[in-house]
């Protein structure tokens, strides 16, 4: 199975191309205002070096969120596009547990955070052995009250975890590991690998029936809300 993987998600994107589960090239830039228009562009340049094409995909994958809110939209646009031209199946991967996936075999429970500013986090408990395994609902919280909860050993990954790194070790102590930084952001490979196992559990779908996963209102959102 031929796979491409989009990850805009966070600081942080990631494209990927993958065959029978194994991956085959990645490529890792900075998301800015650019990237809109710079993604296409990697995708094309990512095929052409491996003598792959759209036409001969057997699906897409995409990281659906949470992280930010643009990053996510251009993400799922551009991969939706693609589907559709193709007639290309598409599954949605958790971009918290392409984080979590960075750390195989973990020994504890990870706790993949991202920094969703507003002092609050992206997070989620996994267990990674070697897949992640969701241990409970993905959340946008306050450090504090997140770290109030953990009562067991846990490994922290993510951008999330580097900002809040002293508040972390002041409320779990010993209890507390971290990944280490080439950790902090999600791949493209491991992108590869949980499609490819989302493709053969039977998730793929069609384009137009794939959402994304934002967790957090919109500041449009908040602000209609309020005036209502």
């Amino acid at each position: 199975m031929r796979l491409l993987f989009v990850d805009t998600c966070g600081a942080m994107a990631s494209v990927a191309l993958g065959d029978g589960g194994k991956i085959v090239a990645e490529t890792n830039l900075s998301l800015d205002r650019r990237l809109s228009t710079r993604l296409l562009s990697v995708i094309d340049g990512l095929l052409a070096e491996t003598g792959m094409t759209v036409a001969g995909l057997d699906g897409i994958g995409v990281a659906v969120g949470p992280g930010s809110f643009t990053g996510v939209r251009i993400g799922m646009a551009t991969v939706k596009g693609m589907a559709l031209a193709a007639s290309l199946p598409v599954v949605g991967v958790s971009s918290l547990a392409l984080l979590a996936a960075n750390v195989p075999y973990a020994r504890h429970q990870l706790c993949a955070l991202m920094d969703a500013r507003k002092k609050e986090v992206y997070a989620g408990l996994f267990r990674c052995d070697p897949l992640p395994v969701a241990l409970g609902a993905e959340q946008v919280i306050s450090p504090e009250r997140l770290l109030d909860s953990i009562g067991s050993p846990t490994i922290f990954v993510g951008d999330g975890a580097a900002v809040y790194r002293e508040l972390i070790v002041a409320h779990c102590g010993d209890l507390t590991q971290f990944a280490p930084p080439s950790c902090s952001y999600p791949r493209g490979g491991c992108g590869i690998v949980l499609s490819h196992e989302a493709f053969l559990r039977g998730e793929g779908r069609a384009p137009e029936r794939l959402d994304p996963v934002y967790i957090r209102a919109s500041e449009a959102e908040v602000a209609k809300a309020a005036k209502a």
